[in-house]
């Protein structure tokens, strides 16, 4: 939001400085973020003089130039080359010295050097109005009054605006400080705390008059609960034209454009009252009856950008007897509006329901100044004050009449909001005890009315305007920001508790986890819970009577909560992709989304997603793919991190993988994962395989806790490992020389380890040949080589009566 500085003045007649402003401005919670400054004419017309031609001869080398003398006021005359035809001697003239810079209208820029023109040397430029930025006049030289003193700067004999502009990052709950009226008032309320009692001064509308009543238009609203109150007032025999100066200087000042006297002023009283208005040419509104109310689906309607639209049921329009002519708080319609032949108006001001104005707006993709303001919430007592002074700004620039009385549809009162304060709550709140007359001087400043004081607290009437002040909290906050934040003192003593907290606290696990995959190269992504309804198409087990839908989205896109973590980390998977970045390892812990007849439910994930080579390129190693088996070993790895060592392995029943394999324990699904399918993959552009593991996080929780955590002292006594390469037909699996050595050692027998498979040359026929480890310890003592020799033995043994085997 722009607020300017001289505006500002308007209602405050402060000698406080800009900065010193926008300091204050800030300390109350209107954050100031920058200050521009703002020049009716670019450059302040710095080194522009007036001069008088003294010689005025034709150029000697040119037919349409003219070589002048010109005194400025220095210790000698100027020599000036120039080309206006209109320039004489005797004539005072604005003139741009050697080194200053002039603009044009598109904001480029050029200075002023001494140099030559045709041979004759030319020291300055005698300007023209177009050239100095005073108008758009390219006919001549700009001709000055003779009576004005030679030397004198043109920024004295103009008329130039020099303003200073804030930038204020307003909160979103602020609607009452959308304008400059809001914002004078929150600086008077400030002021106060300083020490400085300022009179808030609003226009005076005391000179609005009715002059005849030959144009009355009718209004019926319709539908009274989204448009609560209605305002409106004709005025008649007005002329449309160019804004005057001042007010051109007011909107460019906040970064508007001005389009014409009437147009400017509601945009004016907008920004100055924070009160949106409409104006309709009274011409065009058929049967001379404005309706509220809404119309059928899919009515077309076409708006001012030339856009035709399909309306919803529940946008409120404005309407006359044959068509509909405004969304109403939103956009107005090409063939309703104030154009150069208008002479007469329909003026309206009105406050509508907020959510209803931020629905018709977001489902139109259309946010407009006005929208802005509606669907925050104004102040619903200004709506005839505003009215009635555009009405006198509109007469003051325009001309014409007021011709009708004013309407104004209000059958329920929006009424003020009543809270009661605690001083006890207040002091909590803050940490610091503020006196009770600084407490009320502070409430009254902010035009909260005081109805009874106790010594326990106060009895309070917050206006209407202040939507977000309706709770003590609320109170509260609005005490503190006046008073300052940085006049509580900080407290000398840090009083600290110490709670009881299980290690099985979610955040302590996704630490853990994640410091995990973070080590191992994953990235952590974050992804929006918002997503798209298409999405449930993508997939069977996802159900679209299962979403739960946003009742005032930001976006179609953004409608729906969503069911699964997959089409988030693809979203991201595929932007990574689209910047040259294909090797991805990413995770993210975040909750699903389920709506059912009779509940919602959520539930915690961690997504796990590995895409690309595994490691990056490189001059001494090819590059492998990453694929199903290291997805595998990064799950294990989390689950034995867990200790969750034991589970069941079984094939997938999620459509949404091409192949993979569910990790559960018990009735707990512990993880899904596996290859995602190509035809999800290429709904996001993603070429590459994608290996997506889903970890179901509720679940993992549920199952550690009931783990219980054995350890045992590390053996003081030595292991000793014994090899045997063993010639085993090609249908042995290592799984039954595990089975077999396990079974013939229990106690001894430490691990087991396959580390060499040879199939091939000097080995018969439909046989191969396994090198296998066999690692043994004793707890108690150190192992004797009789010992080791009959353990041994005993393996050798089984492994030929069981599997044929012979020892190579």
């Amino acid at each position: 939001m722009q607020i300017s500085y001289n505006w500002l003045k308007q209602f405050l007649k402060t000698d406080w400085t800009p900065e010193q402003t926008s300091e204050l401005l800030t300390d109350l919670g209107l954050e100031v973020e920058g200050i521009k400054t703002y020049q009716s004419v670019k450059g302040g017309l710095e080194g522009v003089v007036v001069g008088e031609v003294l010689t005025c001869i034709k150029h000697p080398n040119a037919d349409k130039l003219k070589i002048t003398t010109v005194n400025v006021g220095g210790e000698a005359p100027l020599q000036i080359v120039c080309g206006a035809p209109n320039v004489a001697a005797g004539q005072k003239v604005p003139v741009a010295t050697i080194g200053t810079t002039l603009y044009t209208e598109d904001g480029e820029s050029w200075t002023i050097k001494k140099g030559k023109i045709r041979g004759e040397e030319s020291h300055g430029m005698i300007c023209a109005e177009d050239e100095l930025g005073l108008g758009k006049s390219h006919d001549g030289i700009l001709v000055l009054d003779d009576k004005i003193k030679v030397g004198t700067l043109a920024a004295d004999i103009f008329d130039i605006e020099n303003d200073h502009v804030f930038e204020i990052g307003l909160t979103p709950n602020r609607a009452d400080a959308m304008s400059h009226l809001g914002t004078a008032r929150d600086l008077k309320a400030g002021l106060v705390q300083k020490d400085v009692n300022l009179e808030l001064i609003t226009p005076s509308v005391s000179a609005f008059n009715v002059e005849n009543r030959t144009l009355k238009i009718d209004v019926d609203v319709i539908n009274k609960d989204l448009a609560p109150r209605y305002c409106g007032v004709t005025i008649s025999g007005l002329k449309v034209a160019e804004s005057p100066a001042w007010l051109q200087h007011r909107l460019k000042a906040i970064g508007l454009s001005p389009i014409n006297n009437i147009v400017d002023t509601t945009n004016y009283v907008l920004h100055d009252l924070g009160q949106p208005l409409h104006a309709f040419d009274a011409v065009k509104i058929s049967g001379n009856k404005i309706e509220v109310k809404t119309l059928k689906a899919g009515t077309k309607f076409i708006t001012l950008d030339g856009i035709q639209r399909e309306l919803h049921e529940d946008d409120l329009m404005i309407c006359d007897n044959d068509k509909p002519m405004c969304i109403a708080g939103v956009f107005g319609g090409i063939n309703s509006g104030v154009t150069e032949s208008t002479t007469s108006i329909f003026l309206e001001s009105a406050y509508f329901n907020p959510v209803s104005i931020r629905k018709s707006a977001k489902r139109h993709g259309l946010n407009t100044d006005a929208s802005f303001r509606f669907e925050r919430g104004i102040d619903p007592t200004i709506c005839e004050y505003a009215l009635k002074r555009a009405a006198l700004l509109i007469q003051e620039i325009a001309g014409g009449e007021i011709t009708s009385d004013i309407i104004d549809v209000y059958p329920n009162k929006i009424k003020d909001f009543e809270v009661r304060l605690s001083f006890e709550n207040a002091e909590k709140l803050i940490g610091e005890e503020i006196p009770k007359e600084t407490i009320k001087v502070i409430l009254t400043s902010l035009d909260i009315k005081v109805n009874n004081v106790t010594e326990t607290g106060l009895g309070l009437t917050v206006p209407a305007y202040r939507n977000d002040v309706q709770r003590e909290s609320d109170v509260i906050e609005e005490i503190l920001r006046v008073y300052g934040y940085n006049n509580i003192k900080t407290s000398e003593k840090l009083n600290a508790s110490i709670s009881s907290s299980t290690r099985f606290e979610d955040y302590k696990i996704q630490n853990i986890v994640g410091n995990q995959l973070a080590s191992q190269g994953f990235f952590e992504i974050l992804s929006n819970s918002l997503t798209t309804p298409n999405y449930v198409a993508l997939s069977e087990q996802l159900k679209e009577e299962h979403n739960i839908t946003m009742l005032n989205p930001l976006s179609y896109d953004l409608s729906v909560l969503r069911q699964s973590l997959l089409f988030s980390g693809l979203e991201a998977v595929s932007f990574n992709i689209n910047r040259k970045r294909s090797d991805l390892k990413l995770f993210e812990f975040g909750k699903t989304y389920h709506g059912y007849d009779d509940k919602r439910e959520e539930f915690k994930h961690l997504s796990v997603f590995i895409t690309g080579n595994q490691t990056s390129e490189n001059w001494h190693g090819d590059n492998k793919k990453t694929d199903f088996f290291i997805m595998k070993g990064i799950i294990v790895s989390i689950l034995e991190r867990l200790g969750i060592s034991r589970f069941n392995e079984s094939p997938i029943k999620n459509d949404l993988f091409a192949e993979g394999i569910s990790f559960g324990l018990g009735k707990n699904k512990l993880v899904d994962f596996g290859l995602v399918k190509k035809p999800i993959l290429k709904h996001f552009d993603i070429l590459q395989d994608v290996i997506y593991a889903d970890f179901n996080w509720d679940s993992i929780l549920d199952v550690i806790k009931h783990n219980k955590i054995k350890f045992k002292v590390i053996p003081k006594y030595p292991e000793v490992r014994r090899d045997f390469a063993l010639l085993l037909d090609d249908n042995v699996t290592f799984e039954s020389i595990y089975k077999i050595a396990k079974q013939s050692e229990k106690q001894l027998l430490r691990n087991v380890n396959l580390f060499d498979v040879y199939q091939g040359k000097n080995l018969p026929k439909g046989k191969k040949s396994y090198a296998v480890s066999f690692t043994l310890q004793d707890e108690n003592k150190t192992l004797t080589d009789k010992q080791i020799e009959k353990i041994m033995g005993k393996l050798q043994s089984n492994f030929e009566k069981q599997l044929g085997a012979e020892l190579r």
